[in-house]
């Protein structure tokens, strides 16, 4: 798998240079399209899947979105190649999966050309989507909506005049958007205030979920929040909504680290550079301890209380001491005593490094 194909190996969103990305670390807007012709989801066979793939990548070929894709074979590749692109957040846990062979159903592939990609044969035939940094509904709602209607112009998507666009799962059915953020709520999560406000996102028709979405657990104090229906609503109106509750997420947010500042500077500034002394010299280090006091980092760096730490570089963290990342790096399979040693390693390293950089060394 040679990602030197795409640039920045797809990690664009890490490069923590978007509006409020001291808070929010991505934004992803994805569309569920299914063509006209052919059964949905399980209901498809060997042969439905690798017809659709190979009209997908003739049509993407005539784009300007996609015309210089790099084109990855989910159902070619390894078990950790598969997990390091899910750990990019550039593929979804349902096209990783293996099917009762332990191999991902045929046909399973991403297209992916900066900062737009398209799956292809996940639950639905075709998701095409953009991540980009920080908060940014509508700079990435133009690059999806061009690769939309790209397609859409040699691709007959399956469409109803009073349902909208039909999908595999009814709660996309509609306009088949699903916004998400990539948020940090450790304020929240100190002030024991997360529960109140996570309840009350569920009542206005949001979601949240883990680091890796549907599925997955919370680590670091990362939430993703994402809206759950899309009937009903056009795609201008649904991203408005999600943005101004994203806004009133933040505000509420801000506040709780105010309130720490104020009431316990004393216990915040403990966590945060307890957390660094430990990122700093540890000699191994599991991955969710490791979420946990990067998180701690982050919102140190965030409100100023550590200096010479820069986020890109704890953003990068995020990704590169995930299991799939540290087998890579070390060109073959480890234990997890050998994963927790080079994890830490390369914590260790990384910081030296930002220290170094912020002393002008």
């Amino acid at each position: 798998m040679d990602l030197s194909l795409v640039p920045d190996g797809g990690l664009g969103w890490l490069h923590a240079s978007g509006p409020q990305s001291h808070l929010v670390l991505s934004t992803r807007i994805r569309l569920a399209r299914n063509l006209a012709d052919f059964r949905f989801g399980t209901r498809m066979g060997a042969t439905d899947r690798q017809a659709i793939l190979d009209r997908v990548i003739e049509a993407a070929a005539g784009t300007g979105s996609l015309a210089s894709a790099a084109t990855f074979r989910i159902d070619e590749l390894e078990d950790w190649d598969r997990r390091l692109l899910l750990e990019r957040h550039l593929i979804s846990r349902e096209l990783a999966d293996e099917d009762d062979r332990g191999r991902p159903r045929n046909a399973r592939a991403l297209l992916l050309q900066d900062k737009a990609a398209v799956m292809v044969n996940e639950e639905d035939h075709l998701r095409l989507q953009v991540l980009g940094s920080g908060v940014d509904f509508g700079a990435n709602w133009g690059l999806v909506e061009a690769v939309d209607t790209e397609l859409g112009q040699r691709l007959a998507f399956a469409f109803h005049p009073q349902f909208g666009y039909l999908t595999s799962c009814p709660t996309n059915v509609g306009t088949g958007l699903r916004a998400s953020v990539l948020i940090h709520l450790p304020g929240l999560v100190l002030t024991k205030e997360i529960n109140k406000t996570l309840h009350g996102l569920t009542k206005i028709g949001l979601t949240y979920r883990g680091l890796y979405g549907e599925g997955s657990e919370v680590v670091g104090n990362f939430f993703q929040l994402s809206n759950q229906t899309t009937l009903g609503k056009g795609e201008k109106e649904l991203l408005e909504q999600l943005g101004a509750i994203v806004q009133h997420v933040i505000q509420v947010e801000e506040r709780a680290r105010q309130v720490l500042l104020r009431d316990a500077p004393a216990v915040l500034e403990d966590k945060v550079w307890r957390a660094y002394g430990l990122l700093r010299y540890a000699r191994a280090l599991d991955f969710e301890e490791t979420m946990n006091l990067l998180s701690g980092v982050r919102l140190g760096v965030s409100l100023k209380l550590l200096e010479n730490v820069g986020m890109y570089a704890l953003n990068k963290l995020l990704v590169f001491t995930q299991p799939a990342h540290l087998v890579a790096e070390a060109g073959g399979l480890l234990s997890d005593d050998e994963m927790a040693v080079r994890r830490a390693d390369l914590v260790r390293r990384t910081l030296e490094d930002e220290v170094r950089r912020g002393q002008g060394l």
